[in-house]
């Protein structure tokens, strides 16, 4: 049920201090791009104001909706964009929000003690860069409507009609402007994952989403709704369904310390990596920030604690690390504070200094409380980072051999590299190929003034199912680590990687596939940053050759483009063709030209659009666990294409 805790809300509650007339100019500044990104931010910014609202407690019902042209609507049962005057601008309140920018309820703590930050700015901003907004409000039994295009008013707030003294709220009906735009096109995925994000944070919010556009087959969207009464602790188990937890119970925490929320909620999984999420304000920090060095900062302290006072930790031991206490763990923390200051245009990272000591004490006291009540739990906590200590020290005895090994050989590559002529990390790149056969092919065909070619032999290790100590053993890893120049674990610097482009370039049948998921497995766990910086891609070879005799007239990628090859030389003619099963099947020139010339070659840059199912995917496909691998085969293989069994 929401509640309006007798929270006055009115006109004066706005605070107006700028103009509109930037946005359309220089868009970017306001919603980081005019691409995709930026165009999903504008219902992320109508979103969150219903979510301030939510926090405030006057909002638990939000309901999105994509109609059929592509437009958007966000409706919520809020307390409703006030109607009366605005005593600065002498407009209604309704116009001086969404035509004037920073006017907003949220720089005033009068009206909202908490909020996603200056959520002023959204709604304005939205409106500026929409060829076409309705606003419409229902507060004190009444229905308000105002018409707006590209940031001007079209009307004059009017009242439209009469609902209950007790239905309030606000909807926003916008689409946006393709002048403005590199694309109008919403993805439903990307809305629907940031949706049940915040149904997440919230707990006890109704968020509901309807897609009304049409697909291929002429069918609609089914609506989703989140809603979820444990709040993070169902965040924790959601992110955690496809692995398995060391200990039944989410450890859940929830603590209000100097006007600030915090929530934090942690489960211990038998996997060797930790995935921790943090969120100010309903905002995903991506980079963290001091929330995040609190809980942190906690975690080990309280931790190690607990080891010395029960003799877990002998006296001679070494405390553990920060890396040991985390292994295998999901966590999420959420604050919620009054004047949150975000560092960045994109609100990636928390700057409130005094949210580190107010999460850590929080933290701290509450995870204390539970190992003491919960001694069992506690111990098989301990136990992981004991572990996990030992192959880390492990771990670092090998890394410490690399390094006294190559400084031996004065730094020497692997001698199966290939390496290029160009030492310019701009412009280079490397290519890991299954495979001697198709090695020996790849470097006879390259370009070796910045193409550099590293053969690897067979299948790399599955980095899922082992520990860094032991990875560290493996040759073929070894080789990569060398040849790209950056380190791993604790040493990694991606300054020092050697090649702009590092490209995965398999066989299209099943031990393909396979070998590049196991290499995606190893960047995305160890060496996270060269996906995230841009720098690991996936070639596409032709599975096709139309030939004429020996020489190939055409290359096809998939079937739909050999039948519309065939049919625009003409069907008349006879062409045999050649199906490549592997990359040493295509001569060098061949392989050249397809796969490995810039200019006609078809690359797909690896990008993680959602760290979650990221992280699920790797999970399931990697794991031990025999069954939920099979139920995902089973679901997605309508989905994948050119895998020759």
């Amino acid at each position: 049920m929401k509640e309006n805790n007798n929270r006055h809300y009115g006109a004066e509650d706005i605070q107006v201090l700028t103009g509109l007339e930037p946005v359309r100019k220089r868009p970017g500044m306001y919603i980081g791009s005019t691409g995709p990104k930026g165009l999903h931010h504008l219902v992320y910014e109508v979103v969150d104001n219903s979510i301030d609202e939510a926090l405030a407690g006057i909002c638990d019902y939000i309901f999105i909706k994509i109609y059929e042209d592509g437009s958007v609507s966000i409706e919520d049962n809020g307390s409703g964009i006030p109607t009366d005057i605005h005593p600065q601008t002498g407009k209604s309140t309704v116009e001086t929000v969404l035509t004037i920018l920073h006017a907003g309820g949220k720089f005033n703590n009068n009206a909202y003690k908490v909020s996603g930050g200056l959520h002023g700015v959204g709604v304005s901003v939205v409106n500026a860069l929409s060829s076409e907004l309705i606003a419409t409000v229902k507060r004190e039994g009444k229905v308000f409507e105002q018409h707006f295009s590209r940031g001007i008013a079209t009307s004059d707030l009017k009242e439209v009609g009469s609902v209950p003294v007790e239905d309030t709220g606000t909807k926003i009906f916008f689409r946006p402007d393709d002048e403005i735009f590199e694309t109008v096109d919403f993805d439903f995925d990307t809305l629907s994952k940031r949706f049940r994000e915040m149904a997440f944070l919230n707990k006890g919010i109704r968020i509901e989403f309807k897609d009304e556009r049409v697909d291929e087959e002429g069918n609609k969207k089914e609506k989703v709704m989140y809603h979820y009464e444990g709040g993070i602790k169902s965040f924790v188990e959601y992110i955690n369904k496809k692995k398995t937890p060391i200990h039944k119970d989410v450890i859940y925490i929830e603590e209000i310390r100097e006007g600030t929320s915090v929530e934090a909620a942690l489960q211990y999984t038998d996997s060797y990596s930790e995935n921790i999420m943090t969120f100010a304000n309903n905002i995903n920090t991506e980079e963290g920030g001091t929330h995040l060095s609190g809980f942190r900062s906690a975690l080990t302290k309280t931790i190690n604690e607990y080891g010395r006072k029960y003799n877990l930790i002998k006296e001679k031991e070494e405390n553990l690390t920060g890396d040991d206490v985390r292994e295998g763990l999901t966590g999420i923390i959420s604050v919620k504070l009054p004047d949150p200051q975000f560092e960045g245009q994109t609100k990636a990272k928390l700057g409130n200094s005094e949210t580190r000591g107010i999460v850590e004490s929080a933290v701290s006291e509450e995870l204390s409380n539970f190992l003491e009540e919960n001694p069992k739990v506690g111990k098989i906590i301990l136990d992981k980072a004991l572990s996990a200590r030992r192959a880390r020290e492990a771990a670092r005895k090998a890394r410490d051999l690399t390094r006294k090994k190559n400084m031996l050989e004065s730094m020497t590559l692997p001698g199966k590299l290939a390496d290029c002529h160009n030492a310019d990390n701009e412009t280079t790149e490397i290519f890991l190929v299954e495979g001697n056969s198709a090695g020996g092919t790849a470097k006879d065909g390259r370009d070796s003034e910045f193409q550099a070619i590293l053969p690897l032999r067979g299948k790399i290790m599955n980095v899922e199912k082992a520990r860094l100590d032991r990875i560290l053993n493996s040759d073929e890893i070894k080789n990569m680590i060398t040849a790209f120049g950056t380190g791993i674990g604790p040493d990694f610097d991606i300054n020092n990687l050697r090649y702009n482009k590092i490209i995965i370039m398999t066989d299209a049948d099943v031990d393909g596939a396979h070998i590049m998921t196991l290499l995606l497995t190893f960047f995305y766990r160890y060496m996270p940053q060269l996906i995230e910086n841009g720098h690991v891609y996936v070639a596409q070879p032709p599975l096709f050759g139309i030939m004429k005799g020996t020489k190939a007239l055409r290359y096809a990628y998939d079937e739909k483009e050999l039948q519309k090859s065939l049919n625009e030389l003409g069907r008349d003619k006879k062409y045999d063709i050649k199906r490549y099963k592997g990359l040493g099947e295509m001569n060098a020139e061949d392989l050249w030209e397809t796969t490995m010339n810039p200019e006609h070659r078809v690359l797909l840059r690896v990008e993680i659009k959602d760290a979650i199912e990221a992280d699920e995917t790797f999970s399931i496909l990697m794991g031990s666990d025999v069954e939920p691998r099979r139920d995902f085969i089973q679901e997605n293989a309508v989905f994948a294409e050119n895998i020759d069994a």
